[in-house]
């Protein structure tokens, strides 16, 4: 490989990028340029058959349908995160991180295999009812060897039972009665109500979407509330009233959203993505169905690859998964999962509870963000993405100057697009919006400019929600709206 250029970023640490290429050009189109030659060459290297499918795709992207591109950018998410790993030099914590994809696979496993299939499907009511939990709890706790009750550890102790199955046969059937017990009871549910485990889909009931509320009376007037238990005041937190109170799921939540998936692009249903379709078409068009209060279900407005990134990331590859995020919606740092639910509605599953596709999505960005030289990652991704068949590459500069009013998220997301069709772009908005640091932006307070250090840590970025200044952008990114 060509000696490495250097660049400092934070603290003192070093960004070494290979191929002779500096830090900033990875914000420079003749560098990115370089870095693609130098992918296509890796590639070639690795898979030249698969090699020449991405040429022939990229010259002519039409040529494929939407089955065929799938499957052939999935067939590629594996390599480009291979390759990112080593323009970053991040192989060891990007191993770490599959690792930990892959020691959680266990849980799955057994919930949709044995949790569903033979324990909800298995034992009866009755049965149920006359079940003592605790002494089962007792029981395989002792066998587990845990003081308390680990859902992984659980899940390893069955499959390691179901390896032999004859001699296990009574341990098996007391997992299930337990299974079936915290999964339908209302006393498991409350002493398991973060296990993913015992979590399962239920149907979905338009007329009854508070699945918490307590409908009274007061004056003779009906009054519906949420439980008690179930309300998040943020007057409980009398020093931190505004603090960020929603920090989205972990991996194992997210891992638990993708595996529910049924990744249906591969049978061109994709209704999260693209709409959910009445049949028959009228008049070749397009018709959308409607859900019980008359809203179309047009799927995602980008029309993000959802089914795709989804079984990416199931399969342990969570860069190849969010670069398939950023084709559609680079900028995808700018929503949250309090935002946009349209996916959701469109999902395939109308009858039961839906994939909570935001969370998934929402985990996949940080899981990215979290590796070393996360940040620059996603920023590259944003500019240069050989995912995108359309547009890998920033297109030349055109001339043109723009001028954007409003940095919220619409207003920087054009902006975004603009830039990367080669127009040089002004934004401003109405806040008063403090300037970011220079070594973040490369502008300094006079308006000059200065080198910006590449960001190593991500955390380094982070402020407490209500504490920070508007800096940097507008509109509702700066209201605490969007949790990201």
């Amino acid at each position: 490989m060509p000696d490495a250029v250097s660049a400092k970023a934070a603290g003192g640490v070093t960004l070494s990028l290979p191929f002779g290429l500096a830090f900033e050009d990875l914000y420079r189109r003749e560098g990115l340029e370089r870095l693609d030659r130098e992918w296509l060459a890796a590639l070639q290297r690795a898979d030249a058959t698969l090699a020449q499918r991405l040429g022939a795709a990229r010259l002519d992207p039409a040529s494929l349908d939407a089955k065929a591109e799938a499957a052939l950018l999935i067939e590629l998410g594996p390599a480009f995160e291979a390759f990112i790993a080593s323009v970053f030099d991040i192989e060891e914590a990007l191993d770490a991180l599959r690792t930990a994809h892959a020691d959680l696979d266990p849980l799955y496993r057994v919930k949709w295999k044995f949790v569903k299939r033979q324990a909800l499907l298995g034992v009866d009511a009755e049965t149920l009812r006359r079940f003592d939990a605790g002494e089962a709890r007792e029981r395989l706790l002792a066998v587990m060897g845990t003081e308390r009750f680990d859902e992984l550890a659980f899940a390893r102790q069955i499959l390691a039972w179901e390896a032999d199955a004859e001699a296990n046969e009574d341990w098996l059937e007391l997992a299930k009665r337990y299974s079936a017990w915290a999964v339908t009871s209302a006393e498991g549910q409350a002493l398991h109500p973060q296990d993913v485990l015992f979590r399962h889909p239920g149907k979905v009931d338009p007329g009854a979407l508070l699945h918490h509320a307590v409908t009274d009376r007061h004056d003779g007037v009906q009054v519906t509330t949420i439980q008690p238990s179930e309300i998040r005041r943020r007057l409980d937190h009398v020093r931190r009233p505004f603090e960020l109170t929603d920090a989205g799921t972990d991996l194992r939540g997210a891992l638990d959203e993708t595996r529910y998936c049924i990744w249906c692009h591969k049978q061109g249903k994709d209704s999260c993505s693209k709409g959910l379709l009445d049949k028959p078409e009228e008049n070749g068009q397009r018709v959308f169905r409607r859900d019980a209060f008359g809203h179309r279900l047009t799927g995602c407005p980008l029309e993000e690859r959802i089914s795709e990134f989804q079984l990416l990331k199931s399969q342990g590859r969570p860069v190849a998964a969010f670069a398939m995020i950023v084709i559609d919606n680079p900028m995808v740092a700018g929503t949250g999962h309090r935002i946009c639910n349209d996916c959701m509605k469109s999902c395939i599953y109308q009858k039961q509870t839906p994939v909570d596709i935001p969370q998934a999505e929402t985990r996949t960005l940080k899981d990215v963000l979290e590796l070393p030289w996360g940040f620059e990652i996603y920023s590259l991704l944003t500019r240069w993405n050989p995912l995108n068949l359309r547009r890998p590459l920033p297109l030349a500069d055109t001339g043109r100057k723009v001028l954007v009013v409003g940095m919220g998220p619409a207003g920087m997301t054009l902006s975004h697009h603009l830039m990367n069709d080669g127009h040089a772009v002004v934004g401003i908005d109405g806040l008063k919006i403090e300037p970011l640091a220079p070594a973040l932006c490369g502008v300094a307070a006079d308006g000059s400019r200065v080198p910006f250090e590449p960001v190593r840590d991500v955390a380094t970025l982070h402020e407490p929600l209500d504490e920070r200044v508007m800096a940097g952008f507008g509109g509702v990114a700066e209201y605490g709206i969007t949790v990201r």
